[in-house]
């Protein structure tokens, strides 16, 4: 510091009383890197160090200027009457005190460290927490509307929902059998591999599984294993951290979405591949509908050789692929949903 290199040398006389009653004596008093030293003037002896940021002058703005080592009783005094020096005294502690480290300050700025910190948590956990909250608290209703505009958006690439009624009615007619009866399933012309799962119980089927398959038998199974790979709250919320916390937030407070939240979802969900459930967990799933997976496996890989597990595992292996799904007549119009 600029203060303590200038006047590091200064020497002034001073008078020291060592305590209240001790006698007066002449000393040398000296600045040091930071402490006040008082020197016999005949022997050089040092008498007495005093650390300068502990030093209180007890009469401010006086000649002789009369110091003394704490802030309590004054014990011990020196008094110093050479202008230079006092000016010398005060200008080292101001320099001493403005690097000092201020435990006041600190703790402020800590204070004020751990503030942000919690304020940006809190904005990063924020819209996260309203999204699974919407999800948690959105009625069926409210479900099947962002199932709507998900489907709206995914009609962009895959072409509008087929609805030829024939086909349509067998749709309805065999979904309480393979998910629920409040499960809606739908048709697309364009391909889809597969089926794709949507919020509000809706399943979207590609017309291209039904054309290249002998059977309904793939086409159930894919609806199984849609249902089994993402449950309802999945598939809301990732609906739902697309659109956005405020999405969400006008959600739960109007009940409804703004106007192209979920715009460019449909292409997202597109060029994603499928998600598919573990194929251990099939063979059962399948049992219970007394549906066979092999016309499941066989739609995902026609060799066989990465879905032999399913084959081997089929649950109706010995019952010659179990009970019909349709008649010939409702699987014609299922195969025909898309066409006129």
């Amino acid at each position: 510091m600029t203060a303590l290199t200038e006047f590091r040398r200064l020497e002034a006389q001073g008078t020291w009383k060592e305590s209240p009653s001790a006698a007066a004596r002449e000393v040398i008093v000296s600045i040091g890197e930071a402490t006040l030293m008082l020197m016999d003037p005949k022997t050089d002896r040092p008498l007495s160090h005093w650390s300068l940021p502990a030093v209180v002058r007890l009469n401010p703005g006086k000649l002789p200027a009369r110091y003394t080592p704490t802030s309590g009783p004054p014990d011990e005094t020196v008094e110093i009457d050479d202008p230079l020096m006092v000016d010398g005294i005060e200008r080292v502690q101001t320099a001493i005190a403005r690097h000092r480290v201020k435990p006041g300050r600190l703790r402020g700025v800590l204070t004020g460290l751990v503030m942000l910190g919690l304020v940006a948590a809190f904005i990063m956990w924020l819209p996260d927490a309203l999204i699974r909250h919407a999800v948690r608290i959105a009625p069926p209703a409210q479900l099947r509307t962002i199932g709507k505009a998900v489907l709206a958006d995914l009609e962009q690439g895959t072409g509008p929902i087929c609805h030829r009624n024939s086909g349509q009615q067998v749709l309805n007619w065999i979904t309480p059998r393979l998910l629920n009866r409040d499960a809606l399933v739908q048709v697309v012309p364009g391909p889809l591999n597969g089926a794709l799962r949507l919020p509000g119980q809706m399943y979207l089927l590609g017309n291209d599984l039904l054309a290249s398959t002998t059977g309904p038998e793939a086409a159930a199974g894919h609806l199984i294993a849609a249902e089994i790979a993402q449950d309802e709250q999945q598939v809301t919320q990732q609906a739902l951290e697309y659109a956005g916390a405020f999405a969400s937030l006008r959600l739960m407070t109007l009940g409804t979405l703004p106007r192209n939240a979920l715009a460019g979802y449909g292409e997202q969900l597109l060029d994603q591949p499928l998600r598919r459930p573990d194929a251990d967990t099939l063979p059962a799933a399948f049992a219970e509908h007394d549906l066979s997976t092999e016309p499941y496996a066989r739609s995902l890989d026609p060799t066989g050789a990465s879905v032999l597990s399913l084959i081997e595992r089929d649950p109706m292996r010995d019952t010659n692929g179990g009970r019909p799904l349709l008649t010939d007549e409702q699987w014609l119009a299922l195969q025909q949903i898309c066409a006129g």
